[in-house]
């Protein structure tokens, strides 16, 4: 066991919006950024498309709102469109000062200008970006900057455990105070206290059997909240990428939507096109309506895959717009200036999460929650393509903001948080039980929580969660704690809560359709799906009002 010095902030997650908010905060307190792996091994980096931003005069804010909110499907929060979507211009002038690279193209008069891209939803073209691997040169850029600055500690290898709250403690006060933290490469557990703990951790994608994200995708800091006290919301919206890579020996590698974009067809093996049979759109219709169909083409004829045709380009306008897509595939053998690329749906983006406010508050004091973790009601039932990535940069800031305000008021005593307990416990000699249920998990969720539910469908999920939670629990107060099992630990919690929201939505709406009810349910204005622990303390209120533009 060891006990770390006291942090102003601890920031868990090391992807675009952590290192935003310790970038922003770090003249001003000492902060520690935990990283569960290597600090590129988020989502972030792993971002291909961009960042939307009205840039372009013939576009406007107006626009990007009613495109946003055609997306979300009745339930995104207008004024929170409206304040994220006004940040756009700011956020990208700040990741440029940053030294973020973004792609540019010349006019006819010879003047420089950020090239726009176009993607699903959108009705102009406003996706700055770096290529195609945006994510990268963002994630690089902060990372390096993140290094220079004296006052931001980067801790690798560092898997938080459970958050501490004063009450956990025995004192009055539901505030959150540190975190126990698992070491990975020393094998030590750490005490670590904090006046402002925050929630980065991404979303919870790899609770599905195929998924676009990485490896760290496992809803730890949703599970974090829900087992402290907080609220979750419309966590049923689970957005599936309808164009992942088919290869037997590709892992996880996302088609970015700007292929799409860029005028790419989906044809069907023999090679007729289909989208035109589901939507005026296209191509260009948004994600869940895309992922939908090809589901259903795929279970219609009995195909493995579908294909994703922009052969008809010219193959130099393919290399120099798709260039890490197009090295990607040619791996694989697949040239895409002259071949079609086996896609299919999988796992992507967690439009639901930790509810938070404009200020990126939970429903514990002092614990905040950015990025893809958080539900602050941009998103709504289906997160238009690229606003991710501008919600990270943006609550970041909304962050920092409060946090600042905040900050000087509170105590700066140590808390004293006692050791982590292990005399209990052993080291585990059947590892066996975590990599089956993993498995095991993974695969239900797919096939009975997945692109189209059902009412069986999702109580079969729920009944094999209630075994696994049974088994996880039972092996996690038998053996030390490793972070294969915190993983599964955080990710059966995560399962249950989608599986809880799914079955309370008794309408399809967004990224959440089901047979057995088909259609919108516009009885009544659209409603989030709000889970509230056992443990939730009224008393302390969320304020979606609070912020001016």
């Amino acid at each position: 066991m060891s006990n770390s010095k006291p942090y102003d902030v601890l920031i868990i997650g090391s992807g675009g919006a952590g290192l935003t908010l310790a970038l922003k905060l770090a003249d001003y307190a000492n902060i520690a950024v935990l990283s569960k792996f290597e600090l590129t091994e988020g989502s972030t980096f792993y971002a291909q498309g961009g960042i939307s931003a009205v840039l372009d005069k013939e576009d406007s804010i107006e626009s990007h709102i009613e495109d946003t909110l055609n997306a979300g499907a009745g339930l995104c929060n207008t004024d929170i469109v409206r304040l994220t979507v006004s940040y756009g211009k700011k956020s990208i002038d700040w990741l440029r000062s940053q030294g973020v690279e973004f792609t540019e193209e010349q006019t006819a008069s010879g003047e420089k200008h950020l090239h726009l891209n176009r993607e699903g939803g959108h009705s102009h073209r406003r996706i700055v970006h770096a290529t195609d691997a945006t994510g990268k040169a963002v994630s690089l850029s902060l990372i390096n900057r993140a290094k220079e600055h004296p006052s931001i500690n980067l801790l690798e290898n560092h898997n938080v455990i459970d958050l501490i709250t004063a009450n956990k403690l025995g004192q009055s006060g539901c505030e959150v105070v540190g975190a126990y933290v698992l070491d990975t490469e020393n094998h030590v557990v750490k005490a670590m206290s904090a006046k402002i703990v925050v929630l980065a951790t991404g979303g919870a994608s790899k609770v599905y059997l195929y998924s676009t994200n990485p490896h760290i995708a496992t809803g730890d800091g949703i599970a974090l909240a829900w087992r402290a006290g907080c609220r979750i919301s419309n966590m049923e919206f689970m957005q599936f990428h309808p164009t992942c890579l088919y290869h037997p020996n590709a892992r996880s590698f996302l088609i970015s939507e700007a292929v799409r974009g860029e005028g790419a067809k989906l044809r069907l093996p023999d090679g007729r096109s289909f989208m035109q049979r589901y939507d005026a759109r296209e191509e260009l219709a948004p994600r869940d309506i895309v992922a939908r169909a090809i589901d259903n083409e795929m279970k219609t004829h009995g195909v493995d895959c579908v294909y994703l045709d922009i052969s008809h380009k010219p193959a130099e306008f393919v290399r120099e717009h798709f260039p890490t897509i197009y090295q990607q595939c040619l791996t694989f053998g697949i040239d895409i200036t002259s071949q079609p690329i086996p896609v299919v749906p999988a796992a992507h983006y967690t439009c639901g999460g930790v509810l938070v406010d404009s200020y990126a508050r939970t429903d514990i004091p002092r614990l905040y929650a950015i990025g893809e973790v958080a539900c602050t009601g941009l998103h709504g039932a289906n997160r238009m393509a690229s606003n991710s990535l501008l919600e990270c940069l943006v609550f970041a800031e909304r962050a920092a903001q409060d946090i600042l305000k905040n900050l000087p008021t509170l105590p700066d005593t140590k808390i004293n948080i006692p050791e982590w307990d292990e005399s209990q416990v052993i080291d585990s000699d059947e590892e066996v039980v975590v990599s089956h249920n993993w498995d095991e998990l993974r695969r239900f969720m797919w096939d009975y929580v997945g692109i189209v539910r059902t009412n069986k469908r999702l109580s079969r999920a729920m009944r094999r969660l209630e075994l696994l939670k049974e088994e996880i629990s039972e092996y996690y107060g038998n053996f030390r704690v490793t972070s294969d099992l915190l993983e599964l630990r955080n990710l059966v919690i995560v399962a249950e809560l989608i599986v809880r929201c799914a079955q309370q939505r008794k309408e399809s709406r967004g990224l959440h359709y089901t047979q057995d009810y088909p259609e919108l349910d516009n009885s009544q204005p659209a409603q989030n799906t709000i889970l509230t622990p056992e443990k939730f303390k009224p008393a302390y209120a969320l304020k979606f009002d609070e912020f001016e533009l």
